[in-house]
């Protein structure tokens, strides 16, 4: 902050101390960073400015400012970024009291998730199946009309995400295929496939490294939140959709450095961001006419239909690195709704 270079300090410091000590996810840290630093230009706007003057009641009175601007999922956030903040400043000597100690955390709604039902998610694992099959088929015939594969290189300039989106765009004749197109649609298939049939989260797949897949057992090590490993198995489909992607058709041509340890790399040979995957699955759904959704409603899915199957529960909690049941019992809410569903429809007294 830049009228008060000792809390920009505290920040710092708090910031440097959560990352190394609490097992928190970047993402997870880097929210709570930008949260503390815009509670702090609140406290300075409101004439704060040393927190041993930050009472309970201020803090009531952020609270009410910042539920007009934000979800209350996020206000919550908010204010557990706080109280930790202030916990870390008493034990430092920084304050003598915590003022947010008694601060009640706002309640989140327990809204089900969205998910697809088991006939749309086959639609949707058909459609970029079928799209990569179609790439597969007809580069053959490229390489027929080219005597070299140097175009696979043209867009290594541009963007990921306007790469793929144009190479999406591309026509269904043969003509308009290329080796990174091809190559593209097989990395996508290979993420869709991995995401429905593993339920993990998008920055676990964006984090799988080339050495975290067994092909041999069919499972691979998930890097979690808090960097909690876990092995998570997946089927057929994930598994012929990988070999596809890592052929010399699939990875080695996006490929800039040989080296690069990456699963999933965008369209400059470097490791995918989450933002791709999430536009990647927003695409698919649309070519595949089926609701709309993100990478995780893909998860949501993933764990109803495991639930609807027959899984156990504390199965399905290991598999998508739950910490606790509580969260995965969430998706028998939506199980227990599609049984109610399929009862009325089938029961003549129902």
């Amino acid at each position: 902050m830049e009228n008060n270079q000792r809390f920009c300090t505290f920040v710092d410091d708090y910031c440097a101390y959560i990352s190394n000590n609490k097992g928190l996810s970047a993402n997870t840290v880097k929210s709570y960073c930008v949260d503390i630093e815009q509670f702090l230009e609140w406290c300075e706007s409101h004439g704060f400015n040393d927190l041993n003057k930050i009472v309970t009641d201020d803090l009531r009175l952020w609270m009410a400012y910042e539920s007009s601007k934000v979800a209350r999922s996020s206000l919550a956030r908010k204010v557990v970024a706080i109280r930790g903040f202030f916990d870390w400043c008493v034990h430092e000597n920084h304050i003598k009291s915590n003022p947010s100690e008694i601060l009640a955390t706002p309640k989140i709604a327990n809204v089900l998730p969205t998910v697809l039902d088991e006939s749309q998610a086959e639609k949707l694992m058909n459609s970029v199946d079928e799209q990569a099959s179609k790439s597969y088929k007809n580069i053959s015939e490229y390489y027929s009309k080219n005597d070299s594969a140097d175009s696979a290189d043209s867009a290594d300039g541009a963007r990921d995400i306007a790469c793929d989106g144009a190479c999406d765009g591309a026509s269904d004749n043969a003509s308009s295929y290329s080796p990174k197109k091809a190559a593209i649609d097989l990395r996508n298939a290979a993420i869709l496939e991995l995401l429905y049939a593993t339920g993990i989260r998008v920055g676990e797949l964006t984090g799988l490294n080339f050495k975290d897949i067994n092909f041999e057992s069919h499972t691979m090590k998930v890097t979690g939140k808090g960097n909690k490993q876990r092995v998570v198995p997946f089927g057929i489909p994930a598994y012929k959709a990988l070999l596809a992607w890592i052929s010399k058709d699939g990875r080695a041509i996006l490929l800039q450095n040989p080296a690069e340890i990456a699963l999933f790399v965008g369209s400059r040979g470097k490791r995918i961001d989450q933002r791709l995957v999430r536009q990647i699955v927003h695409d698919a759904a649309a070519r595949a006419n089926v609701p709309d959704i993100s990478p995780h409603a893909l998860r949501h899915s993933a764990a109803t239909h495991m639930l609807n199957g027959g899984a156990d529960l504390r199965e399905v909690q290991e598999m998508l690195g739950h910490s606790s049941l509580t969260t995965t019992q969430r998706y028998t809410h939506v199980s227990i709704e599609a049984l109610k569903q399929r009862y009325s429809q089938a029961f003549p007294r129902a």
